[in-house]
């Protein structure tokens, strides 16, 4: 099944289970697509809707982050909640090795030989592994391979 399919047929039942976390993160996830589509003229791919719900996944994280920072985990506990029915449509998370391994792969592949290259790298693996990688690790394990 198509992953907007998946996305609509999953609203419409959370819907009708009066599940008010998980339509509301559909909603706004079938919003932010909308958004997407307008955009670009066109309907999206599978690979454009993963990219749009990781920045839905980043955000949650982030806005995590700041209210805890803030003092406020009553909200910080909503978006973790949000969080936690993004993250059932993004592919399984690399582990650290196959992360590793990515890197690696992406740092050979592209003769990568300093921090100069790094935008490259993290492209490369960021392309490769579509919501499958979390950009500050990636970010940290290059920078740590192409400095040494």
């Amino acid at each position: 099944m198509a992953l907007q399919a998946r996305i609509e047929s999953d609203f419409v039942a959370a819907y009708k289970a009066k599940e008010s976390v998980k339509v509301a993160v559909l909603r706004m996830l079938k919003t932010a697509i909308k958004t997407r589509q307008v955009e670009l003229c066109r309907p999206l791919e599978d690979d454009e809707i993963l990219d749009v719900i990781a920045k839905q996944v980043k955000q949650r994280r982030e806005s995590i982050e700041q209210f805890n920072a803030g003092g406020r985990p009553d909200l910080a506990e909503k978006e973790a909640a949000e969080l936690d029915e993004l993250s059932g449509y993004l592919p399984k998370a690399l582990s650290d090795e196959e992360l590793a391994q990515a890197v690696d792969a992406a740092i050979a592949a592209l003769g990568a030989s300093g921090l100069k290259d790094m935008g490259r790298v993290m492209q490369a693996v960021m392309d490769a592994h579509k919501g499958q990688v979390d950009g500050k690790k990636a970010s940290a394990l290059v920078r740590g391979r192409l400095s040494a």
